[in-house]
């Protein structure tokens, strides 16, 4: 088994068809919504991520097949005036995990980070999504904190419809 991280060329048809398939797959899984993506997700998704400038995404191949996949965006950190990453979709298909896949592809997302000279990257996690959060504990990340009198930091959301 031979396998490559590589950074998505949004303009290459194989590397798109892979990101979707890849986000899909993600989707149908209980931790992604277990949902299909809708179908004009999948019609606008690459031509809308290649229109962002701050969005990248990268692949995991194996023997040549895209088996895993992160879509990032650049962002900004006001409190230490620089950008940052968001890990906003992290996957490997299920039949690939234990490989050490998902690290190297958070190797390859910090390596782009350090090149843009961020501060620091963020990803979100399901609390009961036990297995991915001993992966990100072994990467160092961690649930963060401004005063431990506040507690821990929270992701909340409001859909705008």
């Amino acid at each position: 088994m031979t396998s490559a991280i590589i950074t998505v060329d949004y303009a290459n048809p194989i590397h798109a068809q892979a990101v979707l398939d890849l986000l899909d797959a993600y989707a149908h899984d209980p931790f992604g919504g277990a949902h299909a993506l809708d179908d004009n997700v999948k019609r606008q998704l690459i031509a809308a991520l290649a229109a962002r400038a701050g969005a990248f995404s990268v692949l995991a191949l194996v023997d040549g097949v895209a088996v895993g996949l992160a879509n990032c965006f650049e962002g900004f950190s006001t409190f230490r005036c620089a950008p940052l990453i968001n890990i906003h979709d992290l996957v490997v298909l299920a039949e690939h995990r234990g490989q050490g896949l998902a690290q190297q592809i958070m190797r390859h997302i910090e390596q782009i980070a350090m090149e843009r000279g961020c501060c620091k990257i963020t990803l979100e996690v399901l609390q009961g999504n036990h297995h991915a959060q001993r992966v990100y504990s072994k990467m160092g990340y961690a649930g963060y904190q401004l005063d431990a009198e506040h507690g821990d930091a929270l992701m909340w959301q409001k859909a705008i419809d």
